[in-house]
């Protein structure tokens, strides 16, 4: 379980993306203030994945989606790190 302060390892993958104003004007609209809920005023958020890195350092599995609404199905990661443990 990887928790990315900064976004540093999601901009390494290259998972980063920088809102458009229209929507960084929305969050305002909302009441929502970026800095303070995400630390920073980047305006950059992560796309969502999941990755399964074996100890040898190779990706047996990965999940990306544009969709960020879309999330890898929990019984399919848990087949993968199954199938790791054979």
């Amino acid at each position: 379980m990887l928790s990315d302060i900064n976004n540093k390892v999601a901009e390494q993958f290259g998972l980063l993306f920088t809102l458009d104003e229209r929507i960084v004007a929305l969050y305002s609209q909302f009441g929502i203030d970026f800095e303070k809920y995400y630390g920073n005023k980047s305006f950059k958020l992560p796309l969502p994945a999941t990755y399964i890195i074996n100890q040898k350092g190779i990706i047996t599995y990965a999940f990306l989606n544009e969709d960020y609404t879309l999330r890898a199905e929990p019984t399919d990661v848990l087949a993968a790190l199954e199938s790791e443990q054979h």
